[in-house]
C-alpha cells in the first residue's frame, strides 16, 4: 500500500506539474508525437501493404505457377529492371496448352491494358480498368467466381467473339442497378456484349486489378494487342501442391522443347510459382519494416534529446521546488521517481496523439493502396511500451540531477 499511495502522489504531483507549464508540455509533446506518428504511421502502412499482398496471393493457393517471358524480382537492384527473355508467341502458348500431359487446368493470357475506359450509354468508368485475353480456365487459375452470366463458350473461344466478361466494380459503375447480361458496353473503342460479371473480390485480387477487370478471348485480345509481337503468359493450376514440382519439371522439358533449346542451353523463360512471388514480396515488405523501424527511431532519439533537455530546465526552474520538498522530508528515490514519472506521463500523452495521428496517417496510404483499414496491435501497444522506455531514459538524468541537490542550497536558489 505505500508504494500504491507514493506512485499515486507522484502521478498526481506530475500532472499539476504539466497542468502549470502547458505550453512547455505541450511542446514536448509534440515532439514526442511527431516521432511516434513517423514511426506508427510508416508501420501501419507498410501492415496495411503486407495483407493486401497476402490477401492477393491466397486465392492462387500454393498449387500454380506460370510461365512468362519477364523475370518476377520484386527487389530494388538492378535499377529496378527485370530480367527479358524473347516473346512467348500465341502459337507457343498454344502449343504447350494442348500438349501438356499431366491433369492440370492451363490458361493462356495477354495483358492489354491496365488503363483501359469503359462505356455504356452515358456512363462511363476512370480510365484504371483492366483488359486481359484469356481462355475458359482464367477463372479456375485466377481464384475468380462468376456472380451473374457465364464463362466463354468454345465457339466465342474458337472464332474470337466480341463477348467480354466484367468485374463487380465496372457492372457497378455502368450498370447500377440494371442487370448487365447480354447488353453491350464499349471497353476502349471495340464494342462487346457482356456475358458474365465476376463476383466481387475487393482488394484480394491484387495485382488482377481487383474488380476493376475485363477479360474478353484470348484470340480476340490478339487482334487488339497493342504491339505486333505480343507476349502471352500461361497459368497452370495443379491439383494439389503435392505434384508442384513434377508439374514444373514436366513444363519446364515441354516448354524447352516448344522454344527449341539444346541440352546445353540455358532457359530463355521464367517459371514462377504463385508461393514463390509471396515470399519474395514477403521479404521485401520485411526489409521496408526494418527501414520504416529505424526512421522512426532515429525520429524518436532526437525527441528524447529534446525531452531531456526540457526536463534539465524544468529541474533548473523548480529548484527551490525540489528545495522545499528535501526540507519536508522528501527523499532522493521520492524526488527521483517524482521526475521520472513526470517524464513518462508527458511521453504517454505525446505516444497517445502520435498513434492517433501516425494511424490515421497510415491507413490513408493503405487504403489508397488496398482499400483495407489495418489496426496494428502489436506497434501500437510497442508504441506505448517504447514511450514508456524513452521517458525513462530520457528522465533519467535530469531526475538523479534534481535528487542530488543540497536541500539548504537548492532553498536558497532563486
Amino acid at each position: 500500500m505505500p508504494v500504491q499511495t507514493s506512485l499515486k502522489e507522484n502521478v498526481s504531483i506530475a500532472l499539476q506539474s504539466i497542468a502549470g507549464n502547458r505550453l512547455r508540455t505541450s511542446l514536448t509533446s509534440l515532439i514526442i508525437a511527431i516521432g511516434i506518428m513517423a514511426l506508427v504511421g510508416i508501420l501501419t502502412a507498410i501492415e496495411g501493404i503486407k495483407q493486401y499482398t497476402t490477401d492477393a496471393f491466397s486465392s492462387l493457393g500454393a498449387n500454380s505457377f506460370t510461365i512468362q517471358n519477364r523475370g518476377s524480382d520484386f527487389g530494388f537492384g538492378n535499377g529496378g529492371h527485370r530480367k527479358a527473355f524473347p516473346s512467348i508467341s500465341y502459337e507457343q502458348a498454344q502449343r504447350f496448352k494442348s500438349s501438356y500431359q499431366l491433369p492440370a487446368l492451363v490458361a493462356i493470357n495477354l495483358n492489354i491494358s491496365g488503363s483501359a475506359i469503359t462505356k455504356y450509354n452515358s456512363e462511363k468508368t476512370n480510365p484504371n480498368v483492366q483488359v486481359t485475353g484469356t481462355n475458359e480456365n482464367y477463372l479456375q487459375t485466377n481464384g475468380y467466381k462468376l456472380a451473374l452470366g457465364r464463362n466463354f463458350s468454345d465457339q466465342e473461344l474458337l472464332y474470337g467473339d466480341n463477348v467480354v466478361i466484367i468485374g463487380d466494380e465496372v457492372k457497378t459503375k455502368l450498370f447500377k442497378n440494371e442487370d448487365p447480361i447480354n447488353k453491350s458496353i464499349f471497353v476502349g473503342s471495340n464494342k462487346f456484349k457482356v456475358v458474365g460479371v465476376f463476383a466481387s473480390k475487393g482488394s484480394s485480387a491484387g495485382f488482377n486489378g481487383g474488380d476493376r477487370l475485363c477479360i474478353i478471348p484470348i484470340l480476340k485480345a490478339k487482334q487488339l494487342a497493342p504491339t505486333t509481337n505480343p507476349t502471352f503468359g500461361v497459368t497452370v493450376m495443379v491439383g494439389s501442391g503435392a505434384q508442384l514440382d513434377a508439374c514444373i519439371g514436366e513444363a519446364t522439358s515441354l516448354f524447352r522443347n516448344i522454344r527449341g533449346l539444346n541440352a546445353g542451353m540455358s532457359d530463355n523463360f521464367e517459371i514462377v510459382r504463385s508461393d514463390s512471388i509471396q515470399k519474395s514480396l514477403g521479404e521485401q515488405i520485411g526489409y521496408m519494416t526494418i527501414a520504416g523501424f529505424g526512421i522512426g527511431i532515429i525520429t524518436l532519439i532526437g525527441a528524447a534529446i529534446g525531452l531531456m533537455n526540457i526536463m534539465l530546465v524544468s529541474v533548473t526552474e523548480r529548484t527551490r521546488e525540489i528545495g522545499v520538498r528535501k526540507a519536508i522530508g522528501a527523499t532522493p528515490a521520492v524526488i527521483r521517481k517524482q521526475f521520472l514519472i513526470e517524464a513518462v506521463v508527458i511521453c504517454l500523452i505525446g505516444g497517445v496523439g502520435g498513434i492517433i495521428l501516425g494511424m490515421a496517417a497510415g491507413n490513408l496510404i493503405a487504403v489508397q493502396i488496398s482499400g483495407k483499414f489495418v489496426v496494428p496491435w502489436l506497434w501500437l501497444f510497442s508504441a506505448i511500451a517504447l514511450c514508456t522506455l524513452i521517458g525513462l531514459l530520457s528522465g533519467f538524468y535530469p531526475a538523479k540531477k534534481a535528487s542530488k541537490l543540497d536541500p539548504v542550497e537548492a532553498l536558497r536558489y532563486e
